[in-house]
């Protein structure tokens, strides 16, 4: 059986592994090829997502960054922890180098027989049981995946790395600025990613987010940084997420803010829901169809709208507290996430998402 995978993201190589394992034999689509050269991006995986790679698609170990510990500021507790989550013996989450991982999945996919690689501006659905689009700039989103829920936030993501003395570096900190959320993810002893959603309507110089970065560093010894990257924050979900026998993936799906740093975890448990359906279809000896679509749609769709939602209010409720002049929401804030049971609920809610 051929399906087809469009798109050669991180989102799009992830699910392409999957269905190989399957026998199922699959062409990947793409417009253009990847651009590796940014080595600023980084991704956060939950420990059960880390756990479902290294089990069922490949070996991510060596290129993981465990980290054990997360400390939560606002501005005006700078130095006062808002919220912590630790995990002294094991990992939280951990960090991954976009381009890395992007590497060894590619690598994988040239090395498989049930693999064809094609740039291709149009796909043919009718040469193929299943279509799985996850690139929002393909025209096929154009004819079936128009329509959906989307917030602007006015605001860019800024994001770099940081070059800085040797230390024990395992605990990550977010920092609710009047300006927007600032992230600090180690990825090695003397690294350390950043990514800045920055509440501006004029681009900022890499002179003004070194300044930024110097002013809301927590810990470091900074000897570099490196060149800013940015793009535009907007959150969307789909209203429909299937045509026929072509169904919506990764970010066309459902796309949130970075802060919480959720969207390839989004996916990876969308992937392990569609993985079920259609090894639940093979086990039957039953032909792939639409049908896998429309019970991918009826498993998952309100389950990721309510998680999408969850992280937009995270978002807001931060963005309400540098507003405000009052103590009332931090001292709310630090008597929820003091509550054993809540913080272990937060915790799983971040790792497993609202369905495992």
């Amino acid at each position: 059986m051929k399906v087809c995978v469009i798109g050669n993201g991180l989102v799009s190589l992830t699910l392409a592994n999957v269905l190989i394992q399957k026998d199922l034999f699959v062409d990947i689509c793409a417009i253009k090829k990847n651009d590796l050269k940014d080595q600023s991006r980084t991704l956060g995986i939950s420990k059960s997502n880390v756990d479902y790679f290294n089990n069922e698609i490949l070996d991510i170990k060596e290129i993981l960054w465990k980290i054990k510990n997360i400390k939560i500021y606002t501005e005006k507790n700078n130095k006062e922890e808002l919220l912590k989550f630790d995990n002294k013996d094991n990992q939280i989450f951990s960090i991954i180098r976009n381009n890395e991982l992007h590497k060894l999945l590619f690598n994988k996919l040239k090395k498989s027989k049930f693999v064809r690689f094609k740039e291709s501006h149009d796909v043919d659905k009718s040469k193929y049981k299943l279509v799985f689009n996850s690139d929002p700039t393909h025209p096929i989103i154009k004819k079936f995946f128009s329509s959906k829920i989307e917030k602007k936030y006015n605001s860019c993501a800024y994001t770099t790395t940081i070059i800085h003395k040797k230390i024990k570096n395992n605990t990550a900190y977010q920092n609710f600025t009047k300006i927007g959320p600032i992230a600090f993810l180690p990825i090695s002893d003397t690294e350390t990613s950043i990514v800045y959603s920055l509440k501006a309507f004029i681009k900022k110089s890499d002179l003004e987010m070194n300044d930024l970065v110097k002013k809301y560093n927590p810990i470091y010894s900074i000897k570099k940084i490196n060149v800013w990257k940015n793009f535009q924050l907007k959150s969307s979900s789909l209203r429909n997420y299937y045509k026929d026998n072509v169904l919506a993936f990764g970010d066309l799906l459902h796309k949130i803010h970075p802060l919480a740093g959720q969207g390839f975890n989004m996916s990876l448990r969308d992937i392990k829901i569609l993985s079920s359906l259609i090894d639940e279809k093979i086990n039957l000896g039953l032909d792939l169809d639409e049908s896998i679509c429309q019970e991918f749609q009826k498993n998952s769709q309100s389950q990721n709208f309510i998680f999408s939602s969850g992280i937009d209010w995270v978002y807001e409720l931060f963005n309400l507290e540098s507003k405000i002049n009052s103590d009332l929401l931090k001292k709310s804030i630090s008597v929820i996430g003091s509550n054993k049971v809540v913080n272990q609920f937060l915790k799983k809610f971040a790792d497993s998402g609202i369905r495992y």
